[in-house]
């Protein structure tokens, strides 16, 4: 990674956090994620699975972290496990950790190299009464590949039929979705980085260049400050292209009187940022553009104004319909007849606001968090992100800042970005 070192205590408090909600006499196995092939000989770029990395901070490829604090020897009690390092896999993918390299990153200091762990993790199991084995539980997850993690769970219960395993993820839902301050100092940095990025394109954007080009700017100023890059692939949508959610494409010429809408991110330490600016291309918001774009930044201060800890996401989504629809109705989009005679189930404003306003923002984009109908936890980080989507006028306005929910308030991480409609053009003078 080309991150600065982080404090090993970030990793050390959460697998604290994680053994504090295991059983007595059991043992937690945790995997590292596939190399996946692209074509040919080729392979997609690593992603280290996000319970292991939050576990350990280890980037690397066929890792493993057991937990076991009832285990009789001490020195077994939480075990990273590595691949042993190859002069000739070397000499081809580079330098693979030593034991020293992984303590200073993740804090523990038993280090076990993969093909010596059968005999030892035999006879842990044995002892232990229940096996906590990972899955992927992210409800927003729309794949059944059979992935690592169920292979490996699978194998262990054909081979120790009656032990009671359980599920790890049920921990990491409840853990993941409260962020420690450790956490939320990495997060910051990725804030910063990302502001830096926002900024800069500011400066760049003028009519008649390519979305393409501003997608470059923003990557060379992550790289530039250590960022291992791009959080999610960057949306850079310029026009009607706006109103399309997850656009990709980013070739498309910014022309003069056009919205663009730049929703982007820097990774860093493994952490993520999550951010969504519209700006003028031609550095001046028209009086329409204006007025919607102002009636986005209210739905957003309102959005920062109700989520709360003790919320449910369903409740403050719905409260959020509601006010949307009074600003619709302000906004000319919809009528009073428009919201008498709506379908419940298909609420009137949903033509012009139809995604969530909020997710879980950490590890993971859409990080792992409690169910849509339970409380959100003080400690979370949150995106908020209302948009206006009006097709009739080909326009597409989004605003995003990630929030850390707290007992005292809500902690605005990107509170230096500008964001105002006078901040923004002030900016790209």
């Amino acid at each position: 990674m080309k991150n600065l070192p982080l404090d090993p205590q970030l990793f050390t408090k959460n697998r604290q956090r994680f053994v504090a909600k295991m059983k007595p006499h059991s043992i937690a196995i945790v995997n590292s994620n596939d190399e996946l092939p692209t074509n040919g000989d080729a392979l997609f770029k690593f992603k280290q699975n996000s319970d292991l990395y939050w576990l350990t901070g280890i980037d690397q490829e066929d890792t493993m972290v057991v937990l076991y604090p009832d285990n009789p020897d001490p020195k077994y009690r939480e075990v990273l496990v590595l691949v042993r390092p190859n002069e000739l896999k070397e000499k081809w993918d580079g330098k693979r950790l030593r034991k020293e390299e992984a303590t200073a990153i993740s804090g523990m200091t038993t280090i076990v190299w993969l093909d010596a762990l059968d005999a030892l993790l035999q006879q842990w199991v044995h002892e232990a009464e229940n096996v906590y084995l990972n899955s992927n539980e992210n409800n927003r997850k729309s794949n059944y590949v059979p992935v690592r993690d169920y292979r490996y769970a699978a194998e262990m219960k054909e081979r120790y039929p009656l032990h009671n395993f359980l599920r790890a993820a049920v921990i990491f839902k409840e853990l993941r979705a409260v962020k420690s301050p450790e956490e939320i100092k990495v997060m910051q940095v990725a804030m910063d980085i990302t502001e830096k990025a926002f900024r800069r394109v500011c400066g760049f954007i003028k009519p008649g260049v390519y979305e393409h080009e501003i997608q470059a700017e923003i990557v060379h100023e992550f790289l530039r400050n250590r960022s291992a890059g791009e959080a999610y692939g960057s949306i850079i949508a310029s026009g009607d292209r706006a109103r399309t959610l997850h656009y990709v494409f980013n070739n498309a010429e910014c022309k003069d009187g056009e919205l663009i809408l730049m929703d982007f991110g820097a990774e860093y330490g493994g952490y993520n940022a999550d951010l969504t600016r519209t700006v003028p291309v031609n550095g001046k918001f028209t009086p329409r553009q204006r007025q919607v774009y102002d009636a986005c930044l209210h739905l957003h201060h309102y959005a920062v104004s109700i989520l709360r800890p003790g919320i449910t996401l369903a409740k403050y989504h719905e409260m959020m319909g509601e006010e949307a629809t009074r600003e619709f109705i302000k906004l000319g989009l919809l009528t009073e007849a428009d919201v008498k005679n709506q379908d419940p189930e298909v609420p009137a404003y949903r033509k012009y606001l139809y995604h969530g306003i909020s997710h879980h923002l950490g590890v993971d984009v859409h990080d792992l968090a409690p169910s849509f109908l339970q409380p959100i936890p003080e400690g979370a980080v949150l995106t908020i992100e209302p948009g206006i989507y009006i097709e009739e006028e080909q326009m597409g306005i989004r605003i995003e800042n990630n929030y850390w929910i707290t007992a005292n308030g809500n902690v605005d991480l990107m509170k230096n970005i500008p964001i105002t409609a006078d901040e923004i053009e002030a900016l790209m003078k």
